[in-house]
């Protein structure tokens, strides 16, 4: 059955969206091709990609040097070499506005906002590559950031990269085994933090965790501390040959330096969630990350200079670095530091209001505590135009939940990727009507189908998502990744030259063969009782749409030659385990999906385990059942959260 459609754009919005103007420019420039609609421009950017990519960087007006032939040396994953005679510099392009439009607006928990005009953002910059270079700061050097998502975050990541370094962050919840799993092996020559900062109202401390990272890296030169909260310490004892204040970091507004790298120059050291084992280190290179953001921050985004953009993120997910760019396009970038539940969920919705957010990034965890609770369209919400989710699939639920009480004429702009492309596969698009329960559309460039296991293209029926050919946005390389052993085993292992991202998708064909596309959750996740392919997002969906139920995670355990679900819910408040709600459960999955989708065993919990960027760790869960315990739960929002699925009793009553 077809979903439903609930929001088309207006037809007098459409011509002035990037995309429609991008559109025009390829019809002017190539009379004999056909650019009539979203659909042709997407099947002719992946047919003709190497017209493509060149033609984006001509319409976002990037600053580059070189030639733009070929735009890529050999057509092979691994090993494309996007614009091999192409140079720019990372930095110089986002901070090509200098007027006085707001640039930067940074809220926080921890002290008064400050905003920055995109002039007083260029001659903060022009201090902060100052400072930089009195320490000696040159190409392919690594800068850490253990640091709030604040103005200064942005700040210190724009003068590093600026001078050619590679920029890495965690958030300061990260425990400290985490932060050494990730930079003990980039090994930094910088690491910013601040002193400490307030979440939900209680205040933490960086200076015991920054003395024991301090010990175990003494790679690490100097600590810039940013003196987020001026009553508490800036320093200790074991810190005071290594730390200096912000402030006594800040050089002279010099004249800024902006070389010229390669376009595939390294930029960007991201991690993999660590739950399984020891992070992976993805490089990702200046160019493609620029490139790509361009691409969805302007034509999938509509972001114009007029409009403020704000995403719940931290600086250890990759929507920070996402969000980050939106720089490019000169409009507002509004941060927030705290948590989006203080000191109340209205919280969020009150800054959208007040600020005049036009574009509201969140996640789908924090819709569902919103749904039921609160009526955010009691705020005005006159210049909100776009609400976009990921981190995990965005239900239909939570779509009605949107068009009912957020706003009506909204485009929710469901997106996924990840980590591994610093970017996303699959989008929104001002010039494409809302499903229910859809992504809109598969991005510009991003050749993606989804996979049976007989590693065939299929439609209307789930599948693997793979991408058939190469992107601007692949990681460079890995770090420290002999003969990119790593690399291959992550993406390439199934298929020589197919990427497989890790999904498991289904493209409905609403929006034609680009799009729209329901996730269902990771595919090392897929639960296969009796041999049928069930995506765990097919039972959150109906487990989490009942108000008995707060919160759940779903595995796969083996069991007896086959595999049985295993369901684990967190009941809402006041809310008890009895038979009765055990066979409500059943029953809602069971008419929602199918009997096979029912599970084997559901067993009450109290907390359900989260990756710091917002992900439900299903295999963590398993290794937990099989009585194994997973590396890295410094990884997790709660360590303890798994303490709870140790030595359960899952015998059939």
């Amino acid at each position: 059955m077809a979903n439903e459609m609930l929001w088309q754009p207006p037809a007098e919005n459409i011509e002035n969206t990037h995309m429609a103007r991008f559109l025009a420019m390829l019809r002017e420039e190539n009379p004999l091709w056909d650019f009539s609609d979203y659909a042709t421009l997407y099947r002719w950017s992946i047919d003709h990609y190497e017209d493509f990519w060149p033609a984006l960087i001509k319409y976002a007006n990037l600053r580059t040097e070189g030639a733009l032939s070929p735009t890529l040396s050999a057509k092979q994953m691994p090993g494309a070499d996007f614009f091999p005679n192409l140079h720019l510099n990372f930095a110089e392009n986002l901070l090509c506005y200098r007027d006085e439009k707001p640039a930067l607006v940074s809220m926080s928990e921890s002290r008064k906002t400050l905003r920055w005009s995109y002039a007083e953002l260029f001659g903060d910059f022009c201090k902060v590559q100052s400072g930089f270079k009195a320490l000696g700061v040159t190409e392919n050097d690594r800068v850490a950031g253990f640091i709030p998502n604040i103005g200064e975050s942005v700040l210190a990541m724009l003068g590093a990269t600026s001078l050619g370094a590679l920029w890495t962050s965690c958030s300061p919840d990260f425990g400290v085994q985490g932060v050494l799993d990730r930079f003990g092996q980039v090994k930094p020559k910088i690491l910013f933090a601040a002193n400490a900062y307030r979440y939900h109202g209680k205040t933490f401390s960086s200076l015991a965790k920054l003395e024991e990272i301090a010990q175990v890296i003494p790679e690490i030169e100097k600590i810039v501390i940013i003196p987020l909260l001026a009553d508490e310490p800036t320093s200790s004892p074991a810190l005071t040959n290594k730390v200096m204040l912000w402030q006594d970091f800040l050089g002279a507004e010099d004249t800024p330096d902006f070389p010229a790298l390669p376009f595939n120059h390294p930029l960007y050291v991201m991690y993999s969630s660590g739950t399984t084992g020891v992070p992976k280190c993805i490089v990702h290179g200046a160019g493609g990350t620029l490139l790509q953001h361009a691409k969805e921050l302007l034509l999938h985004c509509d972001l114009h200079r007029h409009d403020n953009i704000t995403y719940f993120t931290t600086c250890g997910w990759m929507m920070w670095n996402w969000l980050v760019s939106s720089l490019l396009s000169g409009c507002t970038v509004s941060l927030y530091d705290g948590s989006p539940a203080y000191p109340n969920l209205d919280h969020l919705w009150g800054i959208c209001a007040e600020e005049g957010i036009s574009h509201f990034g969140t996640s789908p965890k924090f819709i569902a505590s919103c749904r039921d609770k609160i009526v955010p369209k009691e705020h005005a919400l006159k210049r909100l135009r776009v609400l976009m989710s990921t981190g995990a699939p965005l239900l239909p639920e939570d779509f009605d939940w949107i068009y009912a009480q957020v706003k009506k004429d909204l485009q929710v702009s469901s997106i996924s990727g990840g980590t591994d492309i610093i970017s996303c596969f699959m989008l929104g698009n001002p010039l494409l009507p809302v499903y229910r329960g859809e992504i809109q559309c598969l991005g510009l460039g991003m050749d993606v189908v989804a996979y049976n296991e007989k590693h065939e293209a299929v439609t209307q029926e789930k599948g693997e998502l793979v991408c058939r050919t190469p992107f601007v946005s692949m990681p460079i390389y890995f770090w420290n990744d002999e003969n990119q052993q790593k690399y291959q085993r992550a993406y390439f292992s199934k298929q020589a030259g197919t990427w497989f991202h890790g999904d498991y998708i289904e493209l409905t064909g609403s929006q034609g063969d680009c799009g729209g596309i329901v996730v269902y959750g990771r595919s090392d996740a897929t639960l296969n009782p009796g041999g049928v392919r069930i995506g765990t997002a097919e039972i959150y969906r109906l487990v989490e749409s009942m108000r008995e139920v707060e919160d759940s995670i779903v595995v796969g355990q083996p069991h007896e030659g086959d595999v049985r679900i295993v369901l684990f819910v967190k009941l809402s408040n006041n809310q008890t385990w009895n038979p009765e709600l055990d066979a409500q459960i059943r029953r809602t999955i069971r008419q929602g999906a199918s009997p096979r989708h029912v599970p084997a065993i559901i067993m009450p919990v109290d907390k359900i385990p989260y990756t710091l960027s917002g992900k439900k760790v299903e295999l963590a869960v398993l290794n937990m059942l099989a009585g194994t315990k997973p590396k890295n739960i410094d990884a997790l929002v709660d360590p303890d959260a798994l303490a709870c699925y140790a030595d359960l009793d899952l015998s059939m009553s």
